[in-house]
């Protein structure tokens, strides 16, 4: 199978490396080096300076390039939104979208997707830093912010720079099954399936982009009292807003309801307690504003895909 990874000049060196080495690996395990035949296509032939400062060599421009792709994954970059693709990269890449099995992006290269037009009405994930300005740029997508990595048809999106890793891997099962997903995970030292979603790597959600001074606010009062009532009447009456008004301008700016930014803001803290200290579950759950352990168990496991108790046990640093 031909997977074709398209970079550009100040591509996320990881995003290009990482799916690279899970199909290569792969192949090593299936001892047939060209079950995966791994290539890197650029807007232009040679080498061009990954955001890191190394060298990346592209085998060909996507003008010249020749023969059937199975897999084209578009690779991010943390200076994407000043690519400006031109109307000819972004044909080929719907050109592409109608040929080849599957087609995705790795971090930010959603953006590309989008541009394309390829994402409208799908559901999508992409970096938790950039998913608000992807929903405000282009509003016809179906934004799943927390996902890891997303397969709507035949178009795959991924979360930030490792997630890529993760939707490979899941590629890698979905053509030999698990037993060969599983032998590359362990050769890798990678989770099989990554329990939960990115919230749990960020100590800031995604959500907090807003530019407006009463938005940022209302999160600075959010993130210090997550043990207190925070509906959207208190959270309203706060900044002197009707409940409607407000609950309209905070999805607009968040690109969340007021309800969904205090759960994750909530279940956020909750994971950190959880790796960093040994308070008992139902002293936790109410440090974190839910009043019952079973209520918070419930949306521990809607969010993370765990348990509150098996998520301790995988990262608690204070577990030996």
């Amino acid at each position: 199978m031909r997977i074709t990874i398209m970079a550009f000049p100040r591509v996320q060196f990881l995003d290009v490396i990482g799916p690279a080495d899970v199909f290569a690996e792969a192949a090593r395990q299936l001892g047939q080096p060209r079950a995966y035949r791994i290539e890197v296509i650029s807007t232009q032939a040679g080498l061009l300076k990954a955001s890191n400062g190394l060298p990346l060599h592209s085998s060909a421009s996507y003008r010249e390039h020749k023969g059937r792709i199975d897999t084209l994954l578009i690779a991010g970059s943390p200076y994407i939104e000043e690519l400006n693709p031109d109307s000819e990269l972004l044909a080929w890449l719907r050109e592409q979208s109608n040929r080849v099995r599957r087609i995705g992006s790795v971090c930010s290269g959603a953006f590309l997707l989008a541009a394309a037009g390829l994402l409208e009405g799908r559901r999508v994930t992409t970096h938790w830093r950039s998913s608000a300005r992807l929903a405000r740029r282009y509003p016809g997508i179906r934004l799943e912010s927390d996902s890891i990595y997303i397969k709507d048809g035949n178009i795959y999106t991924s979360a930030g720079v490792t997630a890529g890793m993760d939707l490979a891997l899941a590629m890698v099962e979905e053509d030999h099954g698990k037993e060969l997903a599983l032998k590359v995970a362990r050769e890798l030292v990678m989770f099989f399936k990554r329990p939960g979603g990115q919230a749990q790597f960020s100590h800031y959600l995604a959500a907090q982009s807003s530019e407006r001074s009463i938005i940022n606010s209302t999160i600075e009062h959010i993130q210090s009292n997550l043990d207190k009532p925070l509906s959207v009447a208190a959270l309203a009456g706060l900044v002197g807003m009707s409940e409607r008004n407000f609950a309209r301008v905070f999805k607009s700016e968040v690109g969340q309801t007021p309800g969904e930014f205090v759960e994750l803001a909530r279940l956020d803290l909750a994971r950190r307690l959880l790796e960093e200290t040994e308070l008992p579950l139902k002293r936790l759950a109410g440090k974190v504003g839910y009043d019952s352990l079973d209520s918070f168990r419930r949306a521990f496991v809607r969010r993370f895909g765990a348990t509150p108790s098996d998520y301790r046990q995988r990262f608690a640093s204070t577990t030996e």
